[in-house]
This record gives structure tokens, C-alpha cells and sequence, in this order.
């Protein structure tokens, strides 16, 4: 491949393709925690993009040095995506159907949680080292470079509509989150079995 405009295009596909998954997280996260800050709401963005950037460049160096070993983990990816997805809908879901309506008193999302959707939600990105094999390393990089700056502005429109909408909607708001991030789970799955 060489520097031009197609692979600037190719790459924000890339990262648009990719970045749907952690668009809903981020809806879930936003509906979820309605009051959250512009601060924590870019750091928030910045952990889905960097996942959405390391997986693809951890594919990548798979590929040029240890593929055999990848070949046996690749069939996992679903299942770990779809466990961890259960997990954390699951706890979003029970949060909002027990939750009293006057007193809503919403789990914030923190550091572990955000690690657990950052990885369910860019480990299907690993194979996409696959995919950019033919890249040098500076391309690869730049490639995920650029995955990473379209997943942040992704994740940053999904939080803002999750925000507005989680204040008008309460713990159904919560409800609602936890059955997205579950709705993903069976996504990735169903497609990296089938």
C-alpha cells in the first residue's frame, strides 16, 4: 500500500467499522451517568480509542512474528467479548430494575469497568492486524492513529446523546444501557462464530 488518499479513506473506515461497538458502550456509559463531566467524558473516549488503536498494531505484530500462536486465541474473541458484555449489561440491567424511582443512585462508570468495555469492545479489532499486514510499521501505526482520533470523536457523539437522553429517561435510562451492551455481546458473538 502506499501513502495516498485511498488509504487515509481505507483507515477512517477502518476506524468508523470498528467503532461502532464502542459507539453504543459509550451510549450505555452516557445513559447511564447523566451528570457526567466534559473531563471524564474525554478520558472516557480516549480509553475506547487507544483500545481501538493497540488492538489492531497488537494484530499487527501477531502477524509478523507470532501468528501460529494468534490462530489458537482468534477463536475465543467472541466468546470473551460476549462474557465480559453479559457481565457488565447484566449489572447494568439488575441496577435499574432494583433501583427505587426517587432514589436513583446510578454506579458511575469506573476505571475497571472502562477497561473490561474497552477490551470487549476492540478485541474483535485484532484481526484487523490482519488486514494492514502489508503495512510497514509507520503505516500500521498511522493507520491506527487515525482509528484512534475517529473512535474518540465516535465515543464522544455516543456519550452526549446517552447524557441527554439518560436525563430525561431515569433508571430506565440504566435499563435500557445494560440491554445495549448485552445486544453487543450476542452482535460480536453471533458474528465471529457464524
Amino acid at each position: 500500500m502506499e501513502w495516498n488518499l485511498l488509504f487515509i479513506v481505507n483507515s477512517v473506515l477502518l476506524g468508523i467499522g470498528l467503532a461502532m461497538d464502542a459507539f453504543s458502550v459509550s451510549l450505555a456509559n452516557g445513559l447511564n451517568e447523566p451528570g457526567m463531566r466534559r473531563k471524564k467524558l474525554c478520558g472516557i473516549a480516549g480509553i475506547f480509542a487507544l483500545f481501538q488503536a493497540m488492538m489492531p498494531m497488537v494484530g499487527w505484530i501477531c502477524v509478523h512474528t507470532i501468528i501460529q500462536y494468534f490462530k489458537i486465541f482468534e477463536k475465543f474473541i467472541p466468546w470473551i467479548a460476549l462474557v465480559l458484555l453479559l457481565f457488565i449489561g447484566g449489572k447494568m440491567l439488575i441496577e435499574g430494575l432494583t433501583s427505587n424511582n426517587d432514589k436513583i443512585e446510578r454506579s458511575r462508570v469506573d476505571i475497571a469497568t472502562l477497561f473490561v468495555q474497552g477490551v470487549a469492545t476492540s478485541i474483535d479489532a485484532l484481526s484487523v492486524g490482519f488486514t494492514i499486514a502489508e503495512y510497514g510499521f509507520f503505516m500500521a501505526l498511522i493507520c491506527a492513529l487515525i482509528i484512534a482520533i475517529v473512535t474518540f470523536v465516535i465515543c464522544v457523539l455516543g456519550l452526549e446523546i446517552g447524557k441527554k437522553f439518560g436525563i430525561k429517561f431515569s433508571n430506565k435510562a440504566t435499563i435500557f444501557g445494560g440491554i445495549i451492551l448485552i445486544v453487543i455481546g450476542f452482535e460480536i458473538f453471533i458474528t465471529g462464530v457464524f
